[in-house]
């Protein structure tokens, strides 16, 4: 049987980690302290070069995250930059970290279509059968990281309907081309092998919002999961990224919740790995933006804490001192301003968001 989180983190609170004086200036409980409460995940994408440049950052973490996942040194294009050559810096000081703290530790991903090196789809091509390319990095990376990671994205977005693939498969996908949708059940029984303890995840986006876009990406993805599940795939839950635009896409919660509770029908967890919120076209007003980010991130979250295999959420980010958003050229203020969908400003003040994660938490019932 597999520990649940509050045993594998002994119940440990923020105030224990950042000691009295921390306590007296924040009176408010933390995320951190109230996702322990409820045996919910809270945590954030945070990079290892953060952990020495900015101790007040790593410190916000620590306050308010008892989870965290590698923002990008997880991927293969870092790990395996170079062929016969491993690079684990990154993802082993912020496994150090992790384990130092006792924050759930989430790999992020495994197998994934996107940020590969290189060399990869040239080797694959002149020898595209042979299924080392996949397993052999499962079997080193999730072996390497055993009894130490709490769950992790065994695979990440393989379905795009929008390319006309079978069943609304991504076909622009070396693995796809190369194995077929039969790839997936070969990364996640190579990833059980590798460590039988860690949660294993298909995550994917373009689930949250009401447009015909998104409808046929959620009925394309429950197929896939019936499909998995039926060949008996060992798969634990479903990976909700929850990349958010608050200005510019309708949301209806029951579209969520119906989809949800397919999910959880099918006896799998979700969780919320990558939430932000996109606050480009919003109001130059930054209060009435705030509160449209808070507004569409609290009817998000309600809905996901309202169904009960959720167990926990994860931000792209803490703070917006460091955002994809600031930077993605879809997303970024022309003005150079910073992008504010993340529960923190860049003075790691907490904002509205932060109120409504918090609030939204607090819906699920406490641990007896």
């Amino acid at each position: 049987m597999r520990p649940r989180r509050r045993d594998i983190l002994s119940g440990l609170a923020a105030s224990a980690v950042l000691g009295p004086t921390a306590r007296a200036a924040t009176p408010q409980q933390s995320l951190r302290e109230i996702a322990d409460s409820r045996d919910l995940l809270f945590g954030c994408a945070m990079r290892s070069g953060q952990l020495k440049r900015d101790p007040d950052f790593t410190q916000s973490v620590l306050r308010e995250a008892n989870s965290i996942v590698a923002e990008y040194e997880m991927k293969r294009r870092i790990i395996q930059k170079q062929k016969g050559r491993w690079d684990f810096t990154g993802a082993d000081k912020l496994m150090r970290f992790a384990l130092r703290h006792r924050l759930a530790m989430r790999g992020h991903p495994l197998v994934w279509y996107h940020s590969n090196p290189p060399w990869l789809a040239e080797d694959m091509f002149f020898r595209p059968d042979e299924k080392r390319h996949l397993v052999d990095y499962i079997e080193r990376v999730a072996g390497r990281y055993r009894a130490k990671i709490h769950s992790w994205d065994v695979v990440n977005e393989c379905v795009h309907p929008q390319e006309g693939g079978p069943d609304g498969m991504r076909i622009k996908n070396i693995w796809m081309q190369a194995f077929g949708e039969q790839y997936i059940d070969t990364a996640f029984h190579a990833a059980r092998e590798a460590d039988p303890d860690a949660l294993r995840f298909y995550g994917d986006f373009g689930v949250e919002h009401s447009t015909k876009w998104y409808a046929t990406r959620r009925r394309a993805i429950l197929r896939l999961l019936e499909r998995l599940l039926a060949r008996n795939v060992p798969i634990d839950g479903f990976g909700i990224q929850g990349h958010l635009k608050a200005f510019r896409e309708p949301f209806v919660e029951r579209e969520l919740e119906e989809f949800m509770a397919e999910i959880s029908g099918m006896g799998l967890k979700i969780m919320v790995s990558e939430l932000d919120v996109a606050d480009r076209t919003g109001p130059t007003d930054i209060r009435k933006r705030d509160e449209g980010v808070a507004t569409l991130t609290r009817r998000f979250l309600e809905v996901v804490m309202d169904n009960p295999a959720t167990i926990g959420v994860l931000t792209w980010g803490l703070s917006d001192r460091y955002s994809w958003l600031s930077v993605y050229p879809e997303y970024k203020w022309p003005d150079g301003s910073k992008s504010r969908g993340l529960p923190l400003d860049e003075n790691l003040e907490r904002k509205p968001m932060w109120h409504a994660i918090a609030d939204t938490m607090r819906r699920r019932p406490p641990i007896r």
